[in-house]
């Protein structure tokens, strides 16, 4: 029946590779469950709803990959939208109930223009300086919130921002765990996220930094709801909607497309087969996610440790699934050690430097494609908004190639949203 429910022997694969594979990715994400709650934690969400509510959206999603459309692609809420998430409660001063409300309510897009042509047509209108410099720009904004979390960077009256103190033991713990994991990254440790937050969280118990009681118990119960939809509109945070979608769309259609090649998905003619079923689950995630409480959900490019590891079909991602729904009777451990920075900045460092692999691919050499990367790269950490980060490229690409006299090779979608976005700082810098 497994057989031929993921079409095992047409993909040259079997029961006992898939789930190999399937832990295999696993293992390499599942530092999103207790990464996701400490970064939240920073808005006020509780633990237990974050933690129950990443599990719910990394369920929800790699199972919709798993049936229908059959890819070793696993789905969870995706980093630097978290952070994002917290930023924007902070700037707006409203409750996390509404950013949540601005989740769904970009969740409910991503699925509608999954279901049409609107997605492709977006993706293709938007060019590849832009994209790069936004995914760039993100993973310098996360690591600077590990750096800053962990006290390593820390406020300054002068210089806003200095180094922090370098013998304080939470500090000491982080240098040590970064110094664990990156080993463990070079190496090319299956897990090495996830091995390194670990060795890390022993050294911290032994410390005295890292308490716990018990590690097994009832999961927590899920808070279905929490968000104020009618707030976002009041509020007029329709800048932070854009946001969570467009970044979403690049990063799950950029890790899809990138796993897809790696396992030989992609036909000749360079299309996707079974794309808008595989596209559907993350917009399905984020969804769901928003409604029990927690960021926007993407395709993990951890899947392709799995797919290295052989897997091919949906069973991967089913074996996945089920491990997340098992992770679920562990909270006291992911409660301990979430609330611990020492643990998980390393991991936010680590990955903001995976984030950075696209600048390679900006054409340094063309200034009106160089620049619009650049200041997206440049305002995002130092805005601590991806928002103003992305609105600061999507205006200064389209004047520049105005300037060029490129402008023809501009799609019209991006002098609209330049137009959009000039209005929204000029009238409504605060939103």
């Amino acid at each position: 029946m497994i057989n031929k429910l993921f079409r095992l022997e047409e993909n040259q694969t079997n029961i006992k590779t898939e789930i190999l594979a399937g832990i295999t990715t696993f293992l390499t994400m599942v530092y999103i469950v207790v990464v996701n709650p400490a970064i939240l934690s920073g808005a006020g969400v509780p633990f237990g709803q974050v933690f129950m509510a990443t599990i719910i959206a990394a369920v929800t999603g790699t199972l919709i990959m798993s049936f229908a459309a059959n890819y070793p692609i696993a789905i969870a809420p995706g980093m630097g939208l978290n952070a994002y998430f917290v930023t924007e409660v902070v700037q707006q001063d409203v409750s996390y109930s509404v950013i949540f409300g601005s989740v769904f309510v970009a969740g409910i897009l991503f699925v509608i223009l999954s279901l049409t042509s609107l997605r492709k047509t977006l993706i293709m209108a938007i060019p590849p300086s832009l994209k790069y410099g936004i995914t760039s720009g993100i993973g310098l904004f996360i690591a600077f919130l590990g750096l800053r979390m962990s006290g390593i960077i820390v406020e300054s009256d002068t210089t806003l921002v200095t180094l922090g103190d370098m013998t304080s033991p939470g500090v000491l713990l982080t240098v040590f765990g970064l110094m664990v994991t990156l080993g463990l990254i070079a190496r090319n440790v299956t897990g090495g996220l996830f091995i390194g937050m670990f060795i890390t969280g022993l050294v911290g118990f032994f410390t005295g930094q890292l308490e716990w009681n018990g590690f097994i118990d009832t999961p927590p119960a899920p808070v279905f709801w929490d968000m104020d939809i009618g707030a976002v509109f009041s509020n007029g945070l329709y800048t932070v909607i854009f946001a969570f979608l467009l970044v979403t769309i690049f990063d799950t259609t950029g890790t899809m497309i990138g796993v897809a090649e790696q396992a030989g998905f992609i036909r000749k003619d360079g299309s996707l087969p079974r794309a808008r079923a595989a596209l559907m689950a993350d917009a399905s995630a984020t969804t769901v996610g928003a409604v029990f409480g927690t960021s926007p959900s993407s395709a993990y490019i951890e899947s392709s440790s799995g797919v290295a590891a052989g897997g091919r079909t949906g069973l991967t991602t089913m074996v996945v699934a089920g491990l997340f729904l098992l992770s679920m009777f562990f909270a006291p451990v992911v409660g301990a050690v979430s609330g611990l920075p020492a643990i998980t900045a390393p991991v936010l460092i680590i990955v903001g430097c995976f984030m950075m692999e696209g600048l390679a691919k900006v054409n340094w050499g063309s200034f009106d494609d160089a620049f619009p990367a650049f200041i997206i790269i440049l305002t995002m950490p130092l805005t601590s908004s991806i928002a103003t980060g992305i609105a600061f490229g999507f205006i200064t690409y389209p004047i520049l190639k105005l300037v060029v006299g490129k402008g023809k090779n501009v799609h019209w979608m991006l002098y609209m949203f330049a137009i959009i976005f000039i209005l929204q700082m000029a009238f409504f810098p605060g939103h």
